[in-house]
């Protein structure tokens, strides 16, 4: 087992990580895990994208690390609790894995900025893009260190102290340029690859034979597929059973009975999908519903040659141009905070102008007033370009079926 007890030290594995993500053609991010000994747990770097396909939205290097740790635990591997470990990233956290990263229980050293999506996007260190209940959190264990020299990479500490088994604290400017400019070089390019594509007009699923590729793959991911249609963008009380189910499975499951359904452009169900919190704290409905729709394309995807890739993509349209639908809206705690940062990461972008209710819940957590300021204060890449807005479903008969 490697052993670090150098912040430098720590920081140059994560850089390593995010130039093996640049090789990959995925955003050059990167991430190490240590124990309260400096041990090297694990280390892993963003799998957004996978040959030059989208693999997981939500598969940024923190939050990776952070299921790879319950994974383990799951398995009966001896590892100390997540308030002794600290995940050391080339980037500051986007708001997926800040909410990931507070929900487990994590401590973090973080290298380079990011003023567009990371939590501490303005340097402050206030942590004010996080629900007020969360920001003395990060506080605590969000950690800036010090970068020598005088360049624009120079910082002074700010933040949490680092954990006392570091004895270098600091970065060198050589490295903080690295972390820097690795995300920078790969950003445009995995940005223009996840909307490769998907401004063709798309197709309606229900139209294809039950023998279809697509068709037989979705209901191998979720029996009901296609069994389910409303109006587009109008989830009804038909929809009520599908939740329903997946809220019960939920409860099963370790969860509060949540449920997470992805509708097409069409109006179509394509899956309903309960959480997996049993397994691990940050699997929550909307995480495994986007990602389980998300490497439904990918498994299709890489398996075909160019024209069949189009004619999926056609029938399996990127979800801007569909429906998000939970069954709980989201609230301030950390969890929630961390689905809002998920949804930003399945965007990446605007949304289309007609659909501007892409994401929809059924019962709320929170008045609409409050999560409407919760969003607004969100980073800018999520409340200027995404523009994150949750909103309750308009049928009053399937709110009154999930109420």
């Amino acid at each position: 087992m490697n052993k670090t007890i150098d912040i430098q030290a720590a920081v140059a594995i994560a850089a390593a990580e995010a130039m093996a993500a640049k090789t990959q053609g995925t955003f050059g991010v990167g991430g190490v895990l240590l124990d309260g000994a400096g041990n090297v747990l694990q280390s892993m770097h963003n799998n957004v994208v996978r040959q030059g396909l989208v693999f997981d939205p939500t598969a940024h290097g923190e939050r990776q690390l952070v299921d790879w740790y319950f994974a383990e635990r799951a398995k009966g591997t001896p590892l100390p609790p997540p308030c002794e470990l600290t995940i050391v990233t080339s980037l500051d956290p986007c708001c997926m894995c800040t909410g990931a990263i507070l929900e487990a229980g994590f401590n973090v050293v973080v290298a380079a900025p990011d003023a567009k999506a990371g939590i501490n996007y303005d340097g402050a260190a206030s942590f004010t893009a996080l629900p007020q209940p969360l920001q003395q959190l990060a506080g605590k264990r969000f950690a800036y260190p010090s970068v020598r020299g005088a360049s624009e990479y120079a910082r002074l500490p700010s933040g949490a102290t680092p954990k006392s088994f570091f004895i270098g604290k600091s970065i060198s400017e050589a490295t903080q340029a690295l972390c820097s400019l690795v995300f920078e070089s790969t950003s445009a390019e995995v940005m223009r690859l996840l909307h490769a594509g998907d401004d063709a007009a798309l197709l309606d699923p229900a139209s294809l034979p039950l023998d279809h590729v697509v068709v037989r793959a979705l209901r191998r991911r979720y029996p009901d597929a296609l069994t389910y249609r409303c109006a587009p963008h109008a989830p009804d009380a038909g929809l009520a059973p599908f939740l329903q189910a997946a809220m019960e499975q939920d409860k099963r499951d370790g969860g509060q009975g949540d449920a997470a359904a992805l509708l097409d452009a069409f109006g179509n169900l394509l899956l309903c999908m309960p959480g997996q919190l049993a397994s691990s704290v940050i699997r929550t409905p909307f995480m495994e519903c986007t990602r389980q729709y998300a490497q439904l394309r990918y498994e299709l995807m890489a398996a075909a040659d160019a024209p069949l890739q189009d004619e999926i993509k056609r029938y399996l349209g990127h979800p801007k141009h569909g429906t998000f639908v939970l069954a709980i809206g989201p609230d301030a705690g950390a969890a929630s905070f961390m689905t809002l940062g998920a949804y930003g990461s399945t965007m990446e972008g605007a949304l289309p102008e007609n659909n501007p209710a892409q994401f929809q819940y059924v019962r709320p957590a929170m008045p609409q007033a409050e999560l409407q300021a919760l969003c607004r204060a969100m980073p800018p890449l999520y409340r200027n370009i995404i523009q994150v807005r949750p909103t309750q479903v308009a049928d009053r008969a399937l709110v009154a079926a999930i109420g």
